[in-house]
């Protein structure tokens, strides 16, 4: 069974062979990017980051993901190297570098910094910040419904790990993903600390069911900007819309189900647990948001 399908997949582009990439505000060639191994990013995966879809020459709902960026360092105490008209125009200074219009992603990271020592506490981060945004070129090539597994990693408590937060340190969500590969399956379907469904490893989670929307209540999930432009949506154009706790019988007996991400928008879910979920394609629902979506980027 082919493993190489994933909501992020995307059509192979030789243009990312040459981009240039930010790093603490000089842009490099791609073989010259690079941060210290005494980063606090990569020695602890101590940092947050944001992802960003550029769509005929704007980034799509850049507010909300610089409004998430700067919660996501106060809520770790990491002061960010640029204010926010800063890294705005860091992100704008990279398009342009690499001329780059639409059917881009920019991956903005930033960590607590270099370390003096290779060791845990956050004083040893004294030279600042570090800050980097990797911006390809990027079409999303998903050529079938996503296939997903139930695993048994959880989302968390947020007194271990908040779910909400874009954190670099993801391995929680790298051992599901392992765990539905290994199960013959795209992407991990992933429950809360109560057993109801939740999220998969890397979007958010929706299903149809007669003609209804239902996602999880939030608490448990990331704090997704495409899922909530979604339930907007849904309430904008009288669709219904739940946020609710709801289990995998309820799941397995939808009518569609859908994963959200910026990368992807809203993909179509065909097979959980080795159980066809509707038809096994794209559902009337999940095309409509589509849509709707489509517009409301393009608007």
């Amino acid at each position: 069974m082919s493993h190489d399908v994933s909501t992020h997949t995307a059509e192979e582009d030789a243009r990312n062979d040459q981009i240039l990439i930010w790093v603490n505000g000089k842009l490099l060639p791609r073989s010259q990017a690079m941060v210290s191994v005494y980063d606090s990013g990569f020695l602890l995966g101590d940092g947050v980051w944001e992802g960003l879809r550029l769509y005929d020459g704007r980034w799509s709902f850049m507010d909300d993901h610089l409004d998430r960026l700067f919660e996501a360092a106060k809520a770790i105490d990491l002061d960010l190297p640029l204010d926010r008209a800063g890294i705005a125009r860091a992100i704008f200074d990279t398009q342009t570098a690499n001329d780059m219009q639409t059917d881009a992603h920019a991956r903005l990271m930033v960590t607590r910094g270099v370390k003096t020592r290779p060791f845990q506490h956050p004083a040893l981060s004294r030279s600042g910040p570090t800050m980097v945004i990797i911006m390809e070129h990027s079409r999303p090539s998903i050529p079938r419904p996503i296939r997903l597994a139930t695993v048994p990693h959880l989302r968390g408590l947020p007194m271990t790990q908040d779910p909400k937060l874009n954190s670099h340190s993801k391995l929680n969500c790298i051992l599901a993903c392992i765990a539905a590969e290994k199960a013959g399956a795209d992407e991990a379907l992933m429950l809360d600390f109560h057993g109801f469904v939740n999220t998969t490893n890397a979007c958010n989670f929706f299903i149809v069911r007669k003609g209804a929307v239902w996602t999880s209540t939030g608490d448990y999930c990331m704090n997704g900007i495409t899922r909530q432009k979604v339930i907007d949506l849904c309430r904008a154009n009288d669709i219904p819309i739940f946020e609710r706790n709801y289990s995998l019988v309820d799941t397995y007996g939808a009518d569609e189900a859908f994963l959200t991400g910026t990368f992807g928008a809203q993909t179509p879910v065909g097979e959980i647990d080795g159980r066809m979920i509707g038809t096994g394609q794209m559902g009337p629902v999940t095309q409509r948001l589509r849509d709707l979506y489509k517009a409301l980027v393009l608007a």
